[in-house]
């Protein structure tokens, strides 16, 4: 498969699975719809993004290497919704080292908080920050504190991850209620 060529024209799902599939677990080839992905130009890094997370959900381990470089596309001017979505939507399946807890945290903070940013974008980072403090339980206290706040504007796709991110942060906290689900 010429893969640049697969990624320039993948418009459909099921040009994105026949990338993924062809990707598969190799990390050569996962590398090469990194470099898709990181080096553009601009609709191919946006078409590369889909059958990327597609990948790193299917296989977490694969984008370790790659997730300074992944992260620092959202750093960038003038980024892509599509870029933003595909990306954080991956971060759901990973698990973050230490030395990215911070500069993630901070990033979906500012994404969930932005009403303008679409609402897959912001409920993705609720997934993430929700991933996140497992590991630095002092982000609990701030993801509720800011999906309370937008709840009663929230559309519905926002309501209903908000719901269910609050209600694990509740069995979280409460062990009894952890026991009674169970």
């Amino acid at each position: 498969m010429n893969l640049k060529k697969a990624v320039i024209e993948c418009r459909s799902k099921a040009q994105s699975n026949r990338i993924v599939e062809y990707v598969g677990n190799d990390k050569d080839r996962f590398a090469a719809l990194v470099r898709l992905f990181l080096d553009g130009p601009y609709r191919t890094t946006q078409r590369a993004s889909w059958p990327l997370t597609c990948c790193i959900q299917n296989d977490p381990k694969l984008v370790k290497p790659w997730l300074r470089e992944i992260l620092s596309q959202l750093k960038k001017d003038e980024v892509h919704p599509a870029i933003k979505r595909n990306t954080i939507r991956s971060l759901q399946f990973v698990e973050l080292p230490g030395k990215y807890w911070g500069p993630v945290t901070d990033l979906c903070l500012k994404y969930l908080i932005d009403k303008k940013e679409p609402v897959a974008i912001r409920v993705f980072s609720m997934t993430v920050l929700y991933n996140l403090s497992k590991n630095v339980p002092e982000i609990k206290r701030e993801l509720r504190l800011v999906i309370e706040d937008q709840l009663p504007f929230g559309s519905p796709a926002f309501t209903s991850r908000a719901k269910k991110v609050l209600s694990a942060l509740d069995i979280e906290q409460d062990p009894v209620a952890v026991s009674l689900k169970r």
